[in-house]
């Protein structure tokens, strides 16, 4: 007998925040599709807003196909358009300029997500009481850890936070990707990183664990606004 689908909820927000003048972000919320996406875009004061809603204008009418690998396909060859046209136009703006955009979404299929991102926002996954980051942040402080560095080290190394992996950044796209079960009663948390540069993940946690889906939401981001909110602020949460 082949396994049903889950039956998903989901709600979404995006907040300019207390600094910047104009929100770069992005996001896509498609229950009917199983699909949920966060952008952040970067290069410049226009550019990065024009990367980011190219990412969510390529997979807005998204259809799952039968199997999840042709799904994924699709969903790659879309991103590799998207690449080709910000490399394009950071061409054509000359300078050594970039046009780019991070990526971090969530695909569902039956008992089964697919995790595919690149750049540094996030997907979690809060499981039986518990918050696990899914993704790994492609930038210098992720890249310094890795290499034997301590936390202490990667944090305050001033290129930290510069991004190793974004879409329009290089011609080549570079995209990661994750499969894992998915349980009943799993959220999923998709978020820029202007809500972990004010919120810690104990205390996503601890919101997830206190109230409903619905209203963690609100929660999450009155807590980002209340520490300065210094950058752009994207959430998504999908829960089944």
């Amino acid at each position: 007998m082949p396994m049903r689908d889950f039956s998903w909820d989901s709600y979404a927000t995006t907040h300019i925040g207390k600094v910047r003048a104009i929100n770069q972000d992005a996001y896509l919320d498609l229950p009917g599709q199983h699909l949920w996406l966060i952008a952040d875009g970067m290069g410049g004061h226009e550019a990065g807003e024009l990367a980011s809603a190219a990412i969510v204008n390529a997979l807005q009418s998204f259809k799952q196909e039968k199997w999840l690998g042709a799904s994924v396909a699709d969903i790659y060859r879309k991103l590799l358009g998207v690449n080709r046209l910000l490399v394009e136009m950071a061409v054509d703006n000359g300078h050594d300029s970039v046009v780019g955009s991070t990526v971090a979404m969530l695909l569902a299929s039956r008992h089964h997500g697919v995790c595919l991102w690149s750049g540094d926002s996030r997907v979690y996954l809060h499981r039986r009481g518990r918050l696990r980051q899914l993704t790994r942040d492609h930038n210098y402080a992720s890249q310094m850890l890795t290499e034997g560095y301590s936390s202490e080290e990667a944090d305050s190394n001033p290129y930290a936070q510069v991004l190793t992996h974004a879409v329009g950044a290089d011609p080549e796209l570079f995209l990661e990707a994750q499969i894992h079960e998915i349980r009943p009663g799993d959220i999923y948390l998709l978020c820029s990183d202007g809500l972990n540069k004010e919120v810690g993940d104990n205390e996503i946690e601890t919101v997830l664990n206190s109230v409903a889906l619905e209203q963690a939401l609100p929660e999450l981001l009155e807590l980002c606004l209340a520490r300065g909110a210094r950058d752009n602020t994207t959430i998504v949460l999908a829960g089944c």
